[in-house]
């Protein structure tokens, strides 16, 4: 049993008068760049706190590694085939069906529903309403300095306002004097206050921007990374093995002022190694801000009264390469690209939350990484699950499918890459790649699609990918391309 459907089996399986409250916590291009998942330069004290009181699950994989075709099927328990969703221009209820989505699921069965930041993609992806009138009691929240996110602010070497890649910012000088997650974490934590004393259950999701790109945060948390202490990637080039249709040429990355300034080569040239080191110190502090704006969270949570009847499901829509194989961003079926955290806490058998206190990592420059969860599970799980079992206990007792593989797929309009090739438009996918990760193993193949009928077509393979997790974490040598004895 995986992510979304555990959430509301745990949710509803007591009586009406004892439900739970849920409270569903989306980070935007969150990879496991946290302590409590072993990464030793990571600054995260309070979602390792949270992981202490939480089933860690190790090997969490998105189906498809782009924000809106993640989320609707986070949101929805269904694959991008079935939403026919692979890229940012359509309404999954319009282009494949009147599905149910998870908060719709909750408010008809008696919760009050609210949605706050980025939970649902927005524009048409969601119908311009975060799927409204079906998913939310009230009208979701989207906090007034998103409409800044892309201007000017980050200061180059010239001493001017860019549209940088590298964005560390002084909060006070921003245009409405604050950041959107900033603004997200404030109103969430009001609402919950509001909500205490009340009988009536709730699922609040709360949606943090970073650390998407720009990597726009208050310069303060570049202070825990200092550049001496950041490594440079492992594999910072793209692999012989490396088929041309699995290379992300990390395109929107390129666009940005201070990567445009480096002319770097298209599709293949490598990002400068000295600026590679200030990208990945720039994601680490992003996420450590996002880490002081979880512990506000559940700092509010604890001091509101919910702590002990709340279940808490956090999770990023996907994961984010940093340099590893030479890539930036997601795009692809790489294991950066698809990995991500997720920590599911159940406050009768992990244990409580009242009384949480954020803790500032900023106060903490020598905080050691906490390693793992009060329960870790390591079999592959999905963000996506079928519907709810009849067997409500059961399934509660085993949280985790029986199947052992993860899947994930990713458009390509093209066999070599081009321009559009991270985010193709649907009429213009000509490829698509299909990824099976085991336990051990990644399997890729990519195959010809037809988009007017939107289907695989199996017999024409392009190329495939083979890779062991055992030698080779970074998925660096591709055997499926290797020469056989």
């Amino acid at each position: 049993m995986r992510a979304p459907s555990l959430l509301l089996l745990l949710a509803l399986s007591v009586g009406a008068a004892g439900r739970l409250n849920v409270l569903l916590v989306l980070v935007d291009d969150l990879r496991p760049a946290l302590g409590c998942y072993g990464d030793p330069l990571a600054v995260t004290p309070n979602l390792d706190r949270l992981a202490v009181q939480s089933t860690l699950f190790s090997r969490a994989y998105a189906q498809q590694a782009l924000c809106g075709p993640s989320r609707t099927s986070l949101l929805t328990s269904r694959r991008p085939d079935t939403t026919r969703l692979f890229d940012t221009g359509s309404y999954w209820r319009q282009a494949a069906g009147n599905f149910s989505s998870l908060p719709q699921l909750f408010r008809e069965r008696g919760y009050y529903t609210a949605s706050m930041g980025k939970v649902f993609h927005p524009g048409i992806v969601s119908n311009y309403s975060d799927d409204q009138p079906y998913s939310w009691s009230e009208p979701p929240y989207h906090p007034s300095s998103q409409a800044d996110k892309d201007a000017p602010v980050c200061l180059g070497e010239d001493g001017k306002p860019h549209s940088n890649l590298y964005c560390p910012v002084d909060v006070s000088a921003q245009p409405q004097r604050t950041l959107p997650d900033i603004q997200t974490v404030q109103r969430a934590a009001r609402w919950l206050q509001d909500r205490s004393g009340r009988a009536e259950p709730w699922m609040l999701a709360v949606g943090l921007h970073k650390p998407h790109i720009p990597l726009k945060m208050p310069w303060q948390y570049l202070n825990l990374y200092p550049i001496d202490s950041v490594s440079p990637p492992a594999q910072p080039t793209r692999p012989a093995g490396l088929p041309p249709v699995a290379w992300n040429p990390w395109s929107d990355v390129r666009h940005r002022d201070d990567v445009r300034q480096l002319n770097i080569s298209f599709p293949y040239g490598p990002m400068p190694g000295f600026f590679a080191r200030f990208v990945r110190q720039a994601y680490y502090a992003a996420v450590s801000y996002v880490d002081e704006l979880v512990g506000q969270l559940l700092e509010a949570l604890a001091t509101a009264g919910h702590a002990d009847n709340t279940v808490i499901l956090l999770c990023g829509d996907h994961g984010w390469a940093l340099g590893e194989r030479g890539e930036w961003a997601k795009y692809s079926t790489s294991e950066d690209a698809t990995r991500t955290p997720l920590l599911l806490h159940l406050p009768s058998r992990s244990g409580s939350l009242a009384g949480f206190r954020r803790v500032s990592a900023l106060h903490r420059l020598q905080t050691r990484p906490v390693e793992g969860g009060a329960v870790h599970v390591s079999t592959p799980v999905e963000l996506v699950d079928p519907p709810p079992a009849a067997d409500v206990v059961a399934a509660c007792d085993a949280p985790v499918a029986a199947a052992a593989v993860a899947f994930s797929q990713y458009p390509r309009p093209s066999v070599t890459p081009r321009a559009d090739s991270d985010q193709p438009r649907l009429r213009d996918v000509a490829v698509m790649g299909f990824s099976a990760r085991s336990a051990r193993y990644r399997y890729t193949e990519w195959v010809r699609y037809d988009p007017a009928t939107m289907r695989p077509l199996w017999r024409h393979l392009v190329a495939d990918e083979l890779y062991d997790h055992a030698v080779d974490p970074l998925e660096a040598a591709n055997l499926a391309q290797a020469p056989t004895a």
